[in-house]
């Protein structure tokens, strides 16, 4: 899917450039470097995954010269406390007890940054899971797949069929870490109008 000018994804994540390249966008990848908090104390997890993804797209925004900026942060939320990342098997072990035959909700901010406008366009969107009950055996197989490294909630949820996981609201493009079905609507309908804007105020300051 072409873009009105080079599209950069300011991430490192394997699952969202899968998630790109499976909707037929062409990109490059630069991983923003930043230190991400472990979001003790946060009581806006909304707020809090938005601020995440602007700073992952200003990090990467300020290396580029001109293109579309693609910035996106996941985490998990359950009972008003952010679950992020695992640290170690152990801490991926106390989240999964935890989230086990519970609901629980994913959040992901999203940015996109214009350059060299710096025009800058933001949202941020929420899935409800359902994670039934994991027995101590298949909590252990789990974590000997290592599929909860770097992941947000300690899982990765499968396209087709989860095991685990039921997604009652929302949908697993968000959930496995950019939500696609928005991402392309905004794309069709938002950003080829934003792309004639800056066309048409560079012809406007060259004249």
């Amino acid at each position: 899917m072409p873009w009105p000018r080079p599209l950069i994804l300011a991430s490192s994540s394997p699952a969202r450039r899968e998630l790109l390249r499976k909707y037929g966008f062409s990109f490059e990848v630069i991983p923003p470097h930043i230190e991400e908090p472990d979001g003790a104390g946060v009581s806006d997890v909304r707020q809090y995954v938005a601020e995440l993804a602007w700073r992952k797209a200003y990090a990467v925004a300020r290396r580029v010269d001109y293109g579309v900026v693609l910035a996106a942060d996941s985490v998990g939320w359950h009972d008003g406390e952010v679950i992020g990342k695992p640290t170690d098997r152990q801490h991926a072990r106390q989240i999964l007890q935890r989230l086990s035959g519970t609901q629980h909700e994913l959040w992901t901010g999203v940015c996109i940054w214009f350059r060299p406008e710096d025009w800058q366009f933001a949202w941020q969107e929420r899935s409800r899971l359902l994670m039934r009950p994991l027995t101590e055996e298949e909590l252990e197989g789990y974590l000997d797949s290592g599929q909860w490294q770097g992941k947000s909630g300690a899982y990765a949820i499968q396209e087709q069929d989860d095991p685990f996981l039921t997604v009652l609201e929302g949908t697993i493009s968000n959930v496995i870490g950019l939500p696609m079905e928005t991402l392309c609507r905004i794309w069709h309908q938002c950003l080829p109008v934003l792309a004639q804007r800056a066309g048409s105020c560079q012809s406007t300051a060259t004249d």
